[in-house]
């Protein structure tokens, strides 16, 4: 079924600008880009907006649709009454005319409340009655974060389609450019792949050795390697880097990994948000799953290859961000060999003859 049946009342006089209040994680904010694109298809003509973290600000402005990020950090281990109200000011200074509340806490619809946006959209969540006017239900009967995440973009008790609009992350080539001058990297021409190592907890994360192994692979067929990720990863980019000739590009700035991941020419990743990143970007990404299924948590966009231990294990998927059985063996039974061959095939596909 065409989507466009699907989003129904349509106001093509309609002109205030509509507020997204998306989830914080680097791939849940990318799966916004979605939500995105649903609206604009529904509403033409408003602007959308979206809350943004420092962290995940970068990625708005890669999005296409996307008028102005709200930059703002509110703490996670309280209310915040104070800082709530500053964003509610900023919220009443844009008027907007709908808001879209993707988290289910109390405190996420707060701002939009206070800020008096006419239409709250949410799921009810934590019993959120009176800040949300635009109460929707079902939402654990919806297996995905996007399911979840994109039916509040449509009419309320909407069928929802069978596919959803793909994310999208646009980056001028001008300043690709400009990055890869900064870096030193305009003088090399070898085809680059980013290896982005690090996951949400340790039991998502293939091991350090493996990517190292990885490396002088990929050093040795003679392509560049960049690790990528955030303060996290340092210690692990070094761990890989210690005998080879790979370059640690780990830093505190997300726009860094943006670009990175724009320039090379493959991403190795585990499930985490830099592999949505890569997918959202066209970077062809190889993502490697352990305890988690691909079917729920990989992104919309298609992977070059999804990567799983080649092996019958009833504890899988836990989903969990620890091993609870402590043998970790969804990740150490992946081989580097097996990465490799993934990468080299997405590679070749992207190599004109």
């Amino acid at each position: 079924m065409n989507i466009n049946s699907l989003l129904g009342d349509k106001n093509p006089d309609a002109r205030s600008p509509i507020l997204l209040v998306p989830y914080m994680w680097i791939g849940d904010f990318v799966r916004c880009h979605s939500v995105v694109k649903l609206l604009h298809q529904r509403f033409f003509n408003r602007p959308v907006d979206v809350l943004a973290t420092s962290l995940c600000a970068p990625l708005a402005d890669y999005m296409p649709g996307v008028r102005e990020a709200i930059v703002f950090d509110l703490p996670r281990s309280r209310l915040a009454l104070r800082q709530q109200a500053a964003l509610a000011k900023r919220f009443r200074e844009r008027g907007y005319g709908d808001a879209l509340v993707m988290p289910r806490t109390w405190k996420s619809a707060l701002a939009p409340f206070l800020a008096g946006i006419p239409q709250r959209t949410g799921f009810v969540g934590e019993m959120r009655f009176g800040l949300l006017n635009d109460w929707r239900w079902g939402e654990r009967k919806l297996p995905r974060m996007v399911d979840r995440c994109a039916a509040l973009a449509l009419p309320r008790r909407a069928t929802l389609p069978a596919e959803w609009p793909l994310p999208e992350l646009k980056v001028p080539p001008a300043e690709v450019a400009a990055w890869r001058r900064g870096k030193g990297l305009s003088g090399d021409s070898r085809p680059a792949v980013a290896l982005a190592p690090g996951a949400v907890g340790p039991s998502k994360r293939w091991p350090a050795d493996g990517y190292a192994a990885l490396a002088r692979r990929l050093l040795a067929e003679g392509f560049g390697v960049w690790i990528i990720g955030g303060p996290a990863e340092k210690s692990i980019a070094q761990t890989i880097i210690a005998d080879t000739a790979a370059r640690d590009l780990t830093g505190t700035d997300l726009r860094e990994a943006i670009l990175a991941l724009a320039a090379a020419k493959a991403a190795v990743s585990n499930d985490s948000g830099l592999l949505h990143v890569a997918a959202a970007l066209g970077t062809p990404a190889i993502g490697i799953f352990g305890p988690t299924s691909p079917w729920h948590w990989a992104p919309l966009n298609p992977l070059a290859a999804t990567i799983q231990a080649d092996i019958e294990l009833a504890c899988r998927p836990c989903h969990k961000p620890v091993c609870r059985l402590r043998h970790h063996r969804c990740m150490t039974e992946i081989t580097a060999e097996q990465v490799f061959a993934a990468t080299r095939r997405a590679l070749a596909a992207t190599t004109p003859a």
